[in-house]
């Protein structure tokens, strides 16, 4: 049986994500009615822009103190700058209070760092005051040097989080992945988060997660730190925690 106590720390950590590409409203709203109710609040929503409001509508209702996500350049990374700062303006007018972006990686990966660092500092200004994450896309990074120069890139453009995948690509978050973005996190000079999200299924390997954030970082993992996304692991883990 695994620990309550953990399995807690687990919930508070989730960003519970719907990011379905043929949703419309009404099974958004039917999805966000049958979220299991939970022994203490998540970390946050995930929500494509569309259903912004109807999701902040869900977490109004529920009383609790939930962060509401949202996605721009997504999944591809590849929309022009203007495209992706209007993005942000409209999801901070719906009430978004979390910006999950995904690094041009194509553009890295061609070479042009400092294309991808301008891009960051763009992003990062249109969204003050607002959790920026950084989706580097991991898996479609070829090496572990590129992982490193791309969570780099973000450390120094002030996001405040590093997340692995969009889910949208065959190759999601991996231990390996993890470790490197981890170990870049543990060197920088300022408190930045690891989003762990693409392929996360199942409580065991979110707690895997969990372990190697604490083990790297060797700081207790809390949500401010720590993220794990994902889009079917609540009712699991709600059951579990039940049982």
């Amino acid at each position: 049986m695994m620990n309550p106590l953990r399995l807690l720390q687990l919930l508070k950590l989730l960003d519970v994500t719907r990011l379905q590409d043929n949703d419309d409203q009404r099974q958004m709203t039917d999805w966000l009615a049958q979220l299991p109710v939970t022994p203490a609040p998540v970390a946050a929503l995930c929500v494509y822009p569309e259903f912004l409001a109807e999701a902040r509508k869900h977490i109004t209702q529920s009383n609790e103190t939930v962060a509401l996500a949202t996605v721009v350049n997504f999944p591809t990374g590849d929309q022009p700058l203007s495209t992706v700062l209007a993005d942000i303006a409209t999801a901070r007018q719906a009430s978004a209070t979390e910006i999950d972006c995904v690094l041009p990686y194509q553009t890295l990966l061609s070479g042009k760092e400092t294309e991808v660092a301008q891009f960051l500092a763009a992003v990062r200004e249109a969204s003050q005051g607002l959790c920026l994450k950084i989706i580097i896309e991991s898996g479609e990074l070829l090496t572990a040097q590129q992982i490193t120069k791309a969570s780099e890139l973000v450390i120094d453009s002030g996001a405040e989080f590093i997340k692995t995948s969009t889910g949208k690509v065959p190759v999601g978050v991996t231990l390996e992945a993890a470790k490197i973005i981890l170990t870049s996190i543990a060197a920088a000079d300022r408190s930045v988060g690891f989003k762990a999200s693409g392929g996360v299924k199942t409580v065991e390997q979110a707690l895997e997660i969990v372990s190697l954030y604490e083990q790297v970082t060797g700081k207790t993992a809390q949500s401010e730190g720590l993220r794990i996304g994902a889009s079917t692991l609540l009712t699991e883990l709600c059951q579990q925690l039940a049982s």
